[in-house]
């Protein structure tokens, strides 16, 4: 699963750990994750994620 990088603060969401402080279980794609769902440091939206190479 790919990890994605917040353009704002740097937060990486990586999937194999989820965000379980959230709500979010470990193994959760980022495209799973709920619309609602915003960068725990930060508070970004998905939109603001972009992929890690």
């Amino acid at each position: 699963m790919k990890k994605f990088r917040c353009v704002i603060c740097g937060y990486i969401y990586d999937p194999e750990a989820g965000d379980p402080d959230n709500g979010i279980n470990p193994g959760t794609a980022f495209e799973k994750l709920p619309d609602d769902w915003v960068c725990p440091l930060c508070g970004a939206s998905k939109e603001d994620f972009e992929v890690v190479e």
